[in-house]
């Protein structure tokens, strides 16, 4: 009897007679020979059906199966250096579960259009199946490097009663007759656990409204937020900087058959390693106006400013202690220039702009019940992370990281939609 088998390990079966079952990726048709490429999920493998080795059911099936038909094959894997990957199977019986008609996504340029609208579809492609694997391990590698360095994973709300970023970009929703948002981040709840656990993070989807049609911006995508008690700006950055490096080694050791079917150029990934080149905003505002990308003093960057900053450096560069109107109202100040927040973002070389946003956010009860009126927000929906304030304060620091622009970089993707497997853009919810 076979035994069932699958490709990423099909060098286990050398000799034996396997069970595979997938789906068809291409066909070549030599008249008594027919050449399939199978595929299971975890790999593809040429399957190779002699009419003279079976019978005339099983090979007319091979004969008539079409592209993505889901199909069982058993054969005897063989070692050829001829095929990609090293073996193929000498087919001994073929059955096609469901017969494909007219798959959409033929073997020829389609509009990127086209393909979103087929996304559901367009994933199987081994293109967006090794940016996804490589998603698959960030996310890992993430959790991996979190676990095993003293936090602890805590989850927050989706559906929250106020502002964290900025209130012009919330999602709205009815909660039973009051107003609620899906969550922009779960950052002023990691600051309530961090007084429960130390060091925290918590890792989900997040929710911008923002009407940005850009290659960096997505409407839903996914934050890693470690938020960690009795930590300053340089502890912010030094974790920052450990936590990223972690990733992209993981990445380059773990997926590197993946990036090189994208044609990354791993050789500038290879240099993201500790420590990272740190500037100061006052800094970069003068490299940038040096460099004929004007800003004024006091401006947030946009992506040209931030691909202008990150083009001086092989690795990401740390700029940090942004003016205060720059940042969220949560930022602690700095005990010197009051007019900086002790704020921190990382910027990926090679265009990719900010990965990671944070710092240090204020445990003085003053000052931020002085910024709530500042920026607006409603005293009442914030009792709660006043009283954070009022029963054990300490220095605290935390980041966020987008999990879709650190894969978009590490891949070094055009755009942002290829992340992800569904994603959400301005004027996309479809499929």
């Amino acid at each position: 009897m076979a035994e069932h088998a699958t490709i990423s390990k099909i060098a286990h079966w050398e000799g034996r007679e396997v069970l595979l079952q997938g789906w068809l990726y291409s066909r070549v048709d030599k008249g008594r020979l027919q050449f399939l490429t199978v595929r299971d999920g975890t790999g593809m493998i040429q399957c190779v059906v002699f009419q003279k080795n079976v019978s005339a059911e099983a090979f007319e099936a091979a004969r008539r199966v079409t592209q993505e038909s889901s199909c069982e094959v058993t054969g005897v894997v063989r070692q050829d250096p001829r095929a990609a990957g090293g073996y193929e199977i000498e087919v001994t019986d073929f059955h096609i579960v469901q017969l494909a008609q007219d798959y959409p996504i033929a073997p020829k340029e389609h509009g990127i259009d086209f393909l979103m609208d087929r996304r559901h579809l367009w994933i199987r492609a081994p293109r967006e199946r090794a940016i996804l694997l490589v998603r698959a391990t960030v996310v890992k590698a993430i959790r991996d490097w979190l676990d095993s360095n003293g936090f602890v994973n805590v989850d927050t709300p989706i559906l929250t009663p106020a502002a964290c970023e900025g209130t012009t970009t919330l999602f709205e929703t009815d909660y039973f007759g009051e107003h609620a948002y899906l969550t922009q981040s779960g950052q002023l709840y990691n600051e309530a656990t961090i007084a429960a656990f130390g060091r925290v993070y918590c890792f989900g989807p997040t929710f911008r409204a923002e009407k940005s049609k850009t290659r960096r911006h997505l409407i839903e995508f996914w934050m890693v937020e470690p938020e960690m008690a009795y930590a300053d700006l340089d502890e912010c950055q030094r974790v920052e900087e450990e936590f990223v490096s972690h990733i992209v080694q993981t990445a380059l050791r773990e997926r590197a058959a993946e990036l090189k079917l994208l044609g990354r150029d791993t050789s500038k990934l290879a240099q993201v390693v500790p420590p990272f080149p740190r500037i100061s905003y006052d800094e970069a505002v003068e490299i940038l106006n040096r460099e004929g990308v004007p800003i004024t003093w006091g401006d947030d960057f946009g992506a040209p400013h931030e691909t202008a900053l990150a083009a001086h450096f092989d690795k990401p560069v740390f700029v940090h202690r942004y003016p205060v109107q720059c940042k969220a109202f949560y930022m602690e100040e700095d005990p010197d220039r009051p007019e900086l927040s002790l704020s921190v973002d990382l910027l990926a070389p090679e265009g990719y702009g900010e990965i990671i946003g944070g710092g240090q956010r204020t445990a003085r009860l003053e000052l931020l019940e002085r910024r709530l009126v500042q920026h607006g927000l409603p005293r009442q929906a914030f009792e709660w992370y006043l009283d954070l304030r009022r029963y054990g304060a300490v220095p605290h620091s935390g980041f966020g990281l987008g999990v879709e622009r650190t894969v978009a970089w590490i891949c070094g993707l055009e755009h942002i939609r290829e992340t992800i497997a569904f994603p959400r853009t301005l004027g996309r919810i479809y499929p």
